[in-house]
């Protein structure tokens, strides 16, 4: 891979973590099934992949970035969640989520492998009401749960073939009251294997990524609430310019496995939520003075979806490489 790719790579790493999010109300509502408790989960549709997703550079930099969420959804009056330790039908979302996320490349390369770390301080905005006011309306501005990944293990397969191994980790470190509706925090511990893929094709500057995990969940001390596993598969298309303008498609799909238990669950069955979602991607990258820069803007449109809110999503990310 040539010195041009490595740090285009390597602006692109800054969002390999950021990107699980994240609601905690919805994104814990944290990025969900409203099977678990509280709503969403963490996940948000189409939000986990990033650019160069499977891509850990061999430099040693520290990649600084600022991502932002907003995702306003629905679920309708003919379904019941387990929200604030009750259970109500039909709930109206809107959750603002900004994460400041570092990155760290560790400049060691082990037989064909690359390693990073990650770490993440989010702030959630939450509001959220009941359609026929059953719950009274909540809302609050909230540090949410700190997100961290230890370790990203990335192996370049080929030079346009490219894949990264984690755990992403969520510790219950978020505001959280069981009687309340708007929790930035989800009480739990999270723990997301992932693996993340990239196909690139150079002469066309196209290219085609992939992330997908599965979330488990540590029960909720205070309520007794476990949630079921939750899988999510986001794909992404890219074609960028010499302008360093890129567009693309970014889509996502969201799948609890198996069902809630514990707690109040047995009255909702544990039902299993899912949702399909996809959109539009904009990316630009270059340079700001000599501090490498590149910035994404999506949206995401949620459809097929069964158990959890309906929505759009629509993300900001910003990050700046420093050597």
């Amino acid at each position: 891979m040539s010195r041009t790719n490595r740090l285009s790579a390597s602006r692109s790493l800054a969002r390999l973590c950021t990107g699980a999010l994240l609601t905690t109300a919805g994104v814990g509502l944290s990025q969900q099934a409203w099977a678990t408790e509280g709503g969403i989960g963490r996940p948000i549709t189409g939000m986990q992949v990033t650019p160069y997703a499977g891509v850990v550079p061999p430099t040693d930099d520290w990649i600084v970035s600022a991502t932002t969420i907003y995702y306003e959804g629905s679920l309708g009056a003919s379904k019941t969640i387990p929200i604030a330790g009750q259970i109500t039908a039909g709930v109206d979302v809107t959750a603002v989520y900004t994460i400041l996320n570092a990155v760290k490349t560790w400049g060691i390369t082990l037989g064909g492998w690359n390693f990073a770390s990650s770490f993440g301080v989010p702030i959630q905005y939450t509001n959220i009401s009941s359609f026929h006011g059953r719950l009274p309306n909540d809302h609050g501005t909230q540090f949410a749960d700190l997100f961290f990944t230890p370790v990203v293990a990335g192996y370049h397969l080929t030079k346009t073939d490219h894949i990264a191994f984690s755990v992403q980790i969520y510790a219950p470190t978020g505001a959280y009251t069981s009687s309340r509706l708007a929790n930035a925090g989800q009480n739990t511990w999270t723990f997301t294997p992932t693996v993340s893929y990239t196909k690139l094709f150079p002469k066309e500057e196209i290219e085609l990524s992939l992330n997908y995990g599965v979330g488990f969940y540590t029960p909720n001390n205070d309520t007794h609430y476990h949630n079921a596993p939750v899988s999510v598969l986001d794909l992404l298309a890219l074609k960028r310019f010499g302008s360093g303008w890129g567009v693309g498609v970014v889509g996502g799909y969201i799948q609890q496995l198996g069902h809630d238990s514990g707690g109040i669950a047995d009255a909702t069955g544990g039902n299993q939520g899912h949702s399909v979602g996809i959109g539009p991607m904009v990316t630009w990258s270059g340079k700001v003075q000599k501090t490498p820069v590149s910035a994404s803007l999506r949206w995401v449109n949620e459809f097929n979806v069964s158990n959890r809110p309906k929505g759009n999503a629509v993300e900001l990310s910003i990050n700046a490489t420093f050597q």
